[in-house]
């Protein structure tokens, strides 16, 4: 499934993905789940991951990338049957606009069909927008609309995949004495004072850590600063070996290739929408070589 060719230069379909290229950067866009898959830089290395298992399937969440997850993130909170991270991310969004940003990069606007999330019993009428800015920084704005006469509670994620040289040598800096909950303990709220290493599997999820996150990458020479808007959780995740080998859109020779850094509203900070209300939960990705 495609939407009519946008008539902007620098973009072209690749079946329902939408490839954007311009002075500044280069990426690419998927329909389904409105998943930016990949993003580098001109002539930079690959600042997202995306699985060279990936299955590219209706329905079926794709592994890497920029993954959206709403209305609510990792189990649902009352029903476990319902998919995990919401139906955002495997539904098949509506491109409303593609242009040109005035530094030389491109805008799209991609919205998520009204009744979208009918199967999952969800029929709250809550209007789903997100922008994608691609150029020299890559940029998201998730952005729910409360059009009912009622409160809706939201929760959700954009579930970054991060490219990394080697995921037990980078340093993760600006969560250092951030409370978190270990997701492999939760019953534990822990803090550290140093930057985040990686040497096993890790499943964090910090609570109001602060607008920036900066991922520290010896091997590669550079650093990829995170920095977010109307977000008070920051999940680190990596599935490391021994998970990462029943995962199988991932497996044990990409788990050090990969750390997620994920600008969210989880557990306790999700979202409550008045009536009328609108929420925006923003990113802003650039890296830079030492």
């Amino acid at each position: 499934m495609t939407a009519p060719a946008p008539d902007v230069e620098g973009l072209a379909w690749e079946g329902s993905v939408l490839r954007l290229e311009n002075d500044l950067a280069v990426a690419r866009v998927a329909l389904q789940g409105a998943q930016v898959l990949t993003y580098a830089p001109r002539g930079g290395a690959p600042v997202l991951w995306l699985s060279r298992r990936a299955v590219f399937a209706p329905g079926k969440a794709v592994r890497g990338g920029i993954p959206v997850c709403w209305p609510w993130f990792g189990p649902h909170p009352t029903d476990p049957s319902k998919p995990a991270h919401g139906f955002a991310r495997t539904a098949i969004w509506t491109l409303e606009a593609a242009s040109r940003t005035t530094d030389g990069g491109h805008e799209l606007v991609l919205s998520l069909p009204p009744r979208a999330g009918a199967a999952c019993g969800w029929t709250y009428p809550v209007e789903l927008n997100l922008t994608i800015t691609i150029g020299s920084a890559l940029g998201l704005a998730l952005c729910s609309r409360n059009n009912g006469s009622a409160p809706v509670v939201i929760g959700g994620a954009l579930h970054s995949y991060f490219s990394v040289g080697d995921v037990g040598k980078i340093r993760i800096l600006g969560l250092e004495g951030k409370s978190f909950v270990d997701q492999l303990a939760p019953s534990e709220t822990k803090s550290e004072p140093v930057p985040i290493g990686i040497a096993g599997e890790t499943d964090r999820v910090y609570d109001d850590p602060g607008p920036q996150s900066v991922i520290d990458d010896e091997l590669l020479a550079r650093r990829i600063f995170i920095e977010k808007t109307g977000s008070r959780s920051t999940v680190v995740w990596n599935p490391w070996l021994e998970k990462g080998r029943r995962l199988a859109d991932v497996g044990q020779d990409q788990v050090r290739d990969f750390v997620c850094v994920e600008t969210a509203n989880a557990l306790k900070n999700v979202v409550t929408l008045p009536p009328g209300g609108e929420h925006r939960l923003g990113l802003v990705i650039r890296a830079e070589e030492y």
